[in-house]
């Protein structure tokens, strides 16, 4: 049992609330109820937002990138960069590091996560004994967090617009059609000694990377579940899909595919306005990433259109750069207001940008990962964060500011608690494991850094 002081619950705030739990999900919910003292007792509790988008490897290499060299750095230069990271991660690096990501993801608040895995074989390119090898990794990782785990193994055929060969740099990366098609059966074998509430997605790359007709045979194979895709990150990929296909990404994907609410549309930043409300119509999930998205300069997310037209989003951590729930949230309305030159731009007609933010994220996360949650209701998959609403950049708040402040004036350390799926693994503001994991990735970056 969960007792809280105050909730934010699907039918609005409430207080002193008894929350129960029973294979991973929520049973009952009172309001206007006293503490026992079985109770895990905390001050603030609010639906856990999903973190949608993560590539957990690239978190060892943050703050390798930021040294500018001769010319003009930008997405293409850092995408050569990870390529020649990659060369030198071993399976036991890869889990190491996801353990560690996972952990820290969980501290921050999220509750649960969707790994946009693309690192499947040796270097080179040859394939492990076991095709599974890197996705058991990832699984494993999961199992020691405990985190609900959305695995979203990665189509990567191709290495440019138009069909073109894989380059060196990513070797790792490449399936065939068919050989993907192995690598996703192996992994939902891999996923089925994980809590039911973890899954297998598939993830075609983007469609730089692989080819109308391998898209088809792939979504043909796959008859339900979540599918994600990066779309439109940047100018020249837009360039490079009309010049070949015909039509800008996302009209060519929503004119071409059956594009569902199963989807997640990653990086759909530059969209003309057609694009932007007919992807919003559509049902999909815009998959955002402003801390990245801001470390790449890709640009910002036309976000009040897509919001007028009714359209979900949630956000992620990408290349894990800086992984903190409350700095993604803020800079996604920052860099709306940089571009407007306004304040309190990401909220419909009137009412609070916080809870916009929060809310939004939380229902269309769990949407994009095929989790029942989003909010705290009966039947839901109990994934839920308590806050301390004392702590001092939030005690000042009425209970209908908590989340104004939450995105706006407080850094992750207000966390106390995160549940996923039922499972208490951050309690009084840490990972039940942090020790053991900490070691882990500390030794696994010592290995790391002298093979570089």
């Amino acid at each position: 049992m969960i007792f809280a002081k105050q909730a934010k619950l699907s039918t609005g705030w409430a207080a002193n609330v008894r929350l129960s739990m029973d294979d991973g999900r929520v049973t009952q919910i009172e309001t206007n109820q006293k503490a026992q003292p079985s109770d895990v007792s905390v001050d603030t509790l609010l639906p856990a937002i999903a973190n949608l988008h993560s590539h957990s490897f690239q978190r060892a290499m943050a703050g390798m990138t930021e040294y500018r060299m001769a010319g003009k750095d930008s997405f293409w230069t850092w995408r050569d960069l990870m390529y020649r990271f990659t060369a030198n991660l071993t399976p036991e690096h890869v889990e190491a590091i996801a353990a560690f990501v996972f952990l820290e993801m969980q501290e921050a608040g999220y509750a649960s996560v969707g790994e946009f895995h693309y690192l499947h074989h040796q270097p080179g390119g040859a394939p492990y004994d076991d095709l599974g090898e890197l996705s058991g990794r990832i699984a494993a990782a999961a199992a020691q967090t405990g985190i609900g785990l959305t695995h979203l193994p990665v189509l990567y055929t191709y290495g440019g617009a138009g069909q073109v060969s894989l380059q060196d740099g990513q070797a790792r990366f490449g399936n065939s059609v068919d050989q993907f098609i192995t690598l996703v059966a192996r992994a939902n074998e891999i996923f089925a000694d994980l809590p039911t509430d973890c899954q297998v997605g598939i993830a075609p790359h983007s469609l730089r990377a692989t080819s109308p007709d391998d898209l088809k045979t792939v979504l043909g194979a796959h008859r339900s579940g979540p599918v994600h895709m990066h779309i439109a990150e940047q100018p020249k990929e837009v360039a490079d899909i009309e010049g070949w296909l015909g039509a800008r990404p996302v009209d060519w994907l929503l004119a071409n595919v059956e594009v569902t609410p199963d989807w997640c549309l990653i990086h759909a930043t530059h969209m003309t306005a057609d694009e932007t409300t007919n992807l919003a119509k559509s049902g999909t999930v815009a998959g955002l990433c402003p801390v990245t998205e801001a470390n790449l300069g890709d640009g910002p997310f036309n976000g009040p259109a897509y919001l007028s037209a009714g359209g979900a989003f949630g956000i992620g951590s990408d290349s894990n750069v800086l992984i903190s729930l409350t700095e993604e949230l803020r800079t996604l309305e920052y860099s709306q207001r940089l571009r407007d030159i306004a304040r309190n731009v990401m909220v419909v007609d009137e009412g609070s940008v916080g809870e916009t933010l929060y809310c939004g994220a939380a229902i269309g996360g769990a949407q994009a990962l095929g989790r029942g949650a989003g909010d705290i209701s009966v039947g839901g998959l109990a994934d839920l964060v308590a806050i301390d609403s004392t702590a001092p950049s939030l005690c000042a708040l009425r209970h209908d500011q908590i989340l104004d402040g939450l995105v706006f004036a407080s850094k992750d350390d207000v966390v106390t608690e995160v549940w996923s799926a039922g499972r208490h693994a951050v309690q009084s503001g840490r990972h039940v494991k942090r020790g053991e994991i900490t070691a882990a990735y500390r030794s696994a970056m010592q290995s790391l850094i002298a093979s570089l």
